[in-house]
C-alpha cells in the first residue's frame, strides 16, 4: 500500500523574498502618496526597480499588493492596544499606550497614511477586519477602561471615544506631517513636543476627582 502525500511547498529563495519585499516597499510608497485609486502598477514597478511582469509574478494585481500591506499593517496597528494591561496602574497604562501610538506615527508614517486612505474610501478591503478583529479588541480594552472609571481609578470617561481621541491626536502627526512641520518650523521636533503635550493633556483629563 502506497501512501500519497502532497508535494511539500517550496520555500521562497532569498532572491524571491528580496523581490517580494522590494515590491511591497514600493507599493507602500506609491499607495501612501497616491491612494489606491491613484496608484498604478507602472509607478510601483518604477519605484521597485522591477518590471511590471515581474510584479505580477509575485502579486496577481494591484489590489493583492494593497491587501497584503493592509493585513500586515493592521496587526502592527493593534499591537500597542494589545499591550494595555488590565492589572497595571490605569493612568500609566493609558499614557504608555498613547506614547506607543505616537511612536508608530513617527516610525511608520507611510503606513499610517495608507490606512487613512483605505478608511476614507470606506474600507472596502479591510471592513471584515475592522468589524471583526479590531472591534473585538477595542471592545475588550474599552471594558477595562470602563472598569477603571467605575472603580474611581480614573475620571469618568466614555472608553470608546477616549480611544478615538487618542487615535486622532497621535495619528494626526503622521497623516498631516507636512502641515505640522510647516506650522512648527524646522527647529521643532514635533514628536518630542507632542509626547509632552499629550501626557499633560490626558493626565489632566483622566485624573480622578478628589473625594471630599
Amino acid at each position: 500500500m502506497n501512501d500519497h502525500h502532497p508535494p511539500a511547498k517550496k520555500r521562497a529563495t532569498r532572491i524571491q523574498r528580496k523581490n517580494r519585499q522590494a515590491i511591497l516597499g514600493a507599493a507602500l510608497e506609491v499607495f501612501s502618496q497616491h491612494g489606491f485609486r491613484g496608484a498604478t502598477l507602472d509607478q510601483i514597478a518604477e519605484v521597485s526597480g522591477l518590471s511590471k511582469p515581474n510584479l505580477l509574478y509575485y502579486f496577481p494585481s494591484k489590489e493583492a499588493m494593497h491587501t497584503a500591506l493592509l493585513n500586515t499593517l493592521l496587526d502592527t496597528w493593534l499591537d500597542p492596544l494589545r499591550a494595555l494591561d488590565p492589572d497595571g496602574e490605569p493612568l500609566t497604562e493609558i499614557l504608555s499606550y498613547i506614547h506607543r501610538k505616537l511612536d508608530l506615527s513617527r516610525d511608520y508614517p507611510r503606513e499610517s497614511r495608507l490606512f487613512a486612505n483605505e478608511i476614507l474610501q470606506g474600507a472596502p478591503r479591510i471592513m471584515d477586519l475592522l468589524t471583526g478583529e479590531l472591534k473585538t479588541l477595542v471592545d475588550e480594552k474599552a471594558a477595562v477602561i470602563r472598569a477603571w472609571s467605575d472603580a474611581g481609578k480614573i475620571a469618568q470617561t466614555h472608553p470608546h471615544h477616549l480611544l478615538f481621541s487618542i487615535w486622532a491626536l497621535t495619528q494626526h502627526y503622521a497623516d498631516f506631517d507636512v502641515q505640522v512641520r510647516a506650522v512648527l518650523g524646522p527647529d521643532h521636533d514635533p514628536y518630542a513636543e507632542a509626547g509632552d503635550h499629550l501626557t499633560q493633556l490626558f493626565t489632566r483629563l483622566l485624573a480622578p476627582s478628589k473625594q471630599a
